[in-house]
């Protein structure tokens, strides 16, 4: 196939360089409230200063997109959007893509921008064995797939009602392996998933660990992303067979709530207790991959069931395997 000649783009004529900007001077900041203006709302601008990145005229500034997420106004992709769309303004002037601001600086988002956000749904799963929760692996279903009308609990208290729309950009918050249980939480919305997974985040997630003892020495600690045994799916009801509490030294259990190391780091503290004698309840503010497994290993525990009850606020409750809610407007991690 013979090409199309291309004709050369004659180059622009140079410009002069516009002369260099006078630093902002700084201004007093306002109230922490949010006032609403006409077609806006406005968010509140004493904050936690943002992490320096740039300092111009001796103020210290930040990407908007990163402003935004850390005000709660939406996800750092959700700010980019919307600055696309000119509906973010910075100071009364609309804002660019990149810009950078001061904790000063008044960040005025357009009603449209809200409606959009309002619309967006969280879902919480109880997942079942078998599925990934996050993108499709090794032929194994993403948790996302028992999203659907036939898997929706009957009992959901909210009134939203199930279209496939809520479907597109619906991710997990956080990873639940695929032979663990319980409570998965999919969002849309960005806020929520900062809460949950977000660099500073520190929420709380709940898990009930069923454990045999073999002992210190006699497990072999794995590697993060080497397989570990399938594990059982946990029923609160099941019969206690084996005493582990009875035979696991006090002085482990401690190492577990603070004491132990993964992949060169001290973990943060955890609350460890005893839930019955072969079950142990884990409160974790931090989320390393495996983390629970790798964590009982240093301690000749064998994890052989895991499930995850609680997420914040949020608790799985009566929800049954398999099935999914939407998080209720009342409901907040």
């Amino acid at each position: 196939m013979l090409r199309r000649p291309t004709l050369a783009a004659k180059p622009a004529p140079a410009r002069p360089a516009p002369p260099p900007r006078a630093p902002r001077p700084a201004r007093a900041p306002a109230p922490s409230t949010y006032r609403v203006a006409s077609g806006a709302f406005v968010a509140p601008v004493r904050q936690v200063p943002a992490p320096a990145t740039t300092t111009v005229g001796g103020l210290t500034t930040s990407r908007l997109n990163k402003r935004m997420a850390e005000l709660g106004l939406c996800s750092r992709r959700e700010a980019d959007d919307w600055v696309e769309q000119g509906w973010v303004k910075v100071n009364g002037v609309v804002a660019t893509m990149g810009q950078q601001v001061t904790a000063a600086d008044r960040i005025e988002v357009d009603k449209i921008a809200q409606g959009f956000q309002e619309q967006r749904v969280t879902i919480l799963l109880n997942k079942p064995i078998g599925y990934v929760s996050g993108q499709a692996e090794d032929g194994h279903t993403p948790a996302v797939a028992l999203i659907n009308p036939r898997t929706h609990w009957r009992d959901d208290p909210s009134r939203n009602r199930f279209s496939p729309p809520q479907l597109r950009g619906l991710a997990p918050c956080g990873r639940l392996d695929i032979d663990s249980v319980g409570l998965l939480v999919l969002t849309q919305d960005g806020r929520v998933a900062r809460q949950i997974i977000g660099e500073d985040s520190v929420m709380e997630k709940e898990y009930l660990v069923r454990v045999v003892y073999q002992a210190p020495g006699q497990a072999v600690p794995r590697h993060p992303g080497e397989r570990s045994a399938p594990l059982q799916e946990i029923d609160e009801r099941d019969p206690v067979s084996t005493n582990v509490q009875a035979v696991f030294p006090k002085e482990l259990l401690e190492r577990l709530r603070h004491g132990l190391s993964l992949d060169g780091e001290a973990l943060k503290p955890a609350k460890v207790d005893w839930q019955n004698p072969e079950q142990l309840r884990f409160v974790l503010t931090e989320g390393k991959k495996r983390q629970i497994r790798r964590m009982c290993e240093l301690v000749g525990l064998k994890v052989v069931g895991l499930k995850r009850i609680r997420i914040g606020r949020v608790t799985l409750g009566n929800l049954p395997v398999g099935q999914w809610r939407y998080l209720s407007p009342n409901e907040r991690f």
